[in-house]
């Protein structure tokens, strides 16, 4: 990439030393070099020590050789609305549907759109068909993703319990052995409180934590949306936020129980989406617990008042979408169908303080891309769902752009975040500019943006809610473990 761009950065790179025309066979080829990269005078941001200022490095051999930090009038002019350069992004959360859904994705779709979206690392969660319940699937997804040429890593996922049924434990010894980096049944709840402590119990003797899907279905089956006004306008059947609270306090409580015995226990709870349970997991966190959590990027940036046709960010608008001005959309809308469901603006602004103030580790995308036929259905019948790891990054912008949240930490949220949830074990490349490891880079232009749409999405899914908005944040490119994963058309 020759061009200049933003804030007076220049930002070069190549494939051992060439850089080739557009297409599939040079991207190819590319990807399957060592990455060559030169950029000065850019903005770098270091969650792994917390820095972050004007800069320059030099990627030779797709090893970061150099990282230089600017000071006085070298880095006049340099600012975080120009080119940026962060780590590697890393999604805890992704549903890549091969096997058994490849209409909806595949390893190498979902792939390319994470490279798009700035991930360098992806989980692959569990739901597949099969489930991955023994090494076999573990190993089928990884060779997958290998033969897909991609360099974006994937971290399988094992499931919980055998088939995700909830009925007994799946073998978890061996899918440690084969390198699960977490076990879940997502995107269902292990409805068994004596199956979770078990579950809790062995994982940590393991050495790995169990991500759940906190909800009570007794409270929310059936349910189309938040149980608020909009669903009563609406006329749709309402999940209440005491079906997610109630199962994180379940869940807390046996987390409490089983570290006793088993002090390498971890719990992490995924997407949590109410002002309730980011309390709870603030209040187990003073008391020591080891427990985790994220929250999604549509849950932050999105309300339930879109269901109405509304098209504001949570923090433009309030939990009544008929108060805020003419609705910008029709309602119903299928693709903001998901699970759990958009919340009020005041769950959202919680959640936002939660990321502020540590209680929320991460942000993960949920990636759960939907087969068009599964989503251009009324909206009650639509597959949930949505194909968020293309749009995380522009969301969490958004919110920067507004003042809601700092740049660094929006990017902690992304990269240092996940690796602390994973912990140790998984072996992916450490979240920071670390001079001699493999680069694992995203490097991106604040000053432009991009418009999501049929053209510019690489995820097989139906169409994302925010098709013909305008998001913040172009990534120019990802590499990943020091190759070439994306690169932006004429950069």
């Amino acid at each position: 990439m020759n061009a200049a761009s933003g804030s007076g950065s220049n930002v070069g790179s190549g494939q051992n030393g060439a850089t080739g025309p557009g297409g599939a066979l040079a991207r190819g080829r590319a990807a399957a070099a060592s990455a060559e990269l030169e950029i000065s005078r850019a903005w770098l941001v270091d969650p792994a020590t917390g820095r972050e200022g004007p800069g320059e490095l030099v990627v030779r051999d797709g090893v970061l050789r150099a990282v230089t930090w600017l000071r006085g009038a070298e880095a006049a002019g340099v600012g975080p609305d120009g080119v940026i350069v962060v780590p590697g992004f890393t999604d805890l959360h992704a549903h890549l549907r091969e096997p058994g859904d490849e209409a909806a994705e595949t390893i190498a779709s979902g792939l390319a759109a994470a490279a798009h979206g700035g991930f360098t690392t992806v989980c692959a969660m569990a739901d597949t068909t099969p489930a991955a319940d023994e090494p076999g699937v573990l190993i089928r997804v990884r060779a997958l993703a290998a033969a897909s040429g991609s360099p974006v890593r994937v971290l399988g996922v094992g499931a919980l319990t055998a088939g995700r049924a909830g009925e007994r434990l799946a073998a978890l010894g061996e899918l440690a052995d084969a390198g699960a980096a977490a076990f879940s049944d997502d995107p269902a709840p292990v409805r068994s409180a004596s199956i979770l402590r078990s579950a809790l119990a062995y994982a940590g003797m393991l050495g790995v934590p169990v991500v759940e899907h906190a909800v009570d279905p007794g409270l929310s089956h059936g349910a189309e949306a938040n149980d608020g006004l909009v669903a009563t306008v609406l006329g749709l059947r309402g999940s209440p936020a005491a079906a997610e609270e109630a199962a994180v306090g379940r869940d807390l409580a046996i987390l409490a129980d089983v570290v006793r015995d088993v002090p390498g226990v971890r719990l992490h709870l995924a997407h949590l989406s109410t002002a309730g349970s980011i309390a709870l997991v603030r209040r187990a966190k003073a008391a020591g617990l080891p427990v985790t959590c994220d929250v999604t990027p549509h849950h932050l940036a999105l309300t339930d008042g879109w269901l109405a046709g509304s098209r504001r960010w949570a923090w433009d608008g309030s939990d009544n979408p008929w108060a805020d001005g003419p609705l910008a959309a029709a309602p119903y809308a299928s693709s903001l169908r998901v699970e759990p469901p958009l919340r009020s603006a005041a769950d959202a602004a919680a959640c936002l303080v939660g990321l502020l103030d540590g209680t929320v580790d991460a942000v993960a995308t949920d990636h759960a891309p939907v087969a068009r036929p599964d989503r251009e259905v009324e909206f009650g019948m639509s597959v949930p769902g949505i194909a968020g790891i293309e749009t995380a990054l522009g969301l969490l912008l958004a919110a920067v752009d507004a003042g809601r949240l700092p740049l660094a930490r929006a990017i902690a949220a992304l990269t240092s975040g996940p690796a602390r949830v994973l912990g140790p074990r998984p072996a992916s490349t450490a979240p920071g500019l670390i001079v001699g490891a493999r680069a694992d880079l995203v490097v991106i232009d604040r000053s432009a943006g991009w418009t999501v749409g049929p053209t510019t999405i690489r995820s097989l899914g139906a169409p994302s809610p925010l098709v013909g908005r305008d998001l913040p944040g172009l990534v120019l490119l990802t590499i990943a473990d020091g190759r070439l994963a994306w690169e932006a058309s004429g950069a």
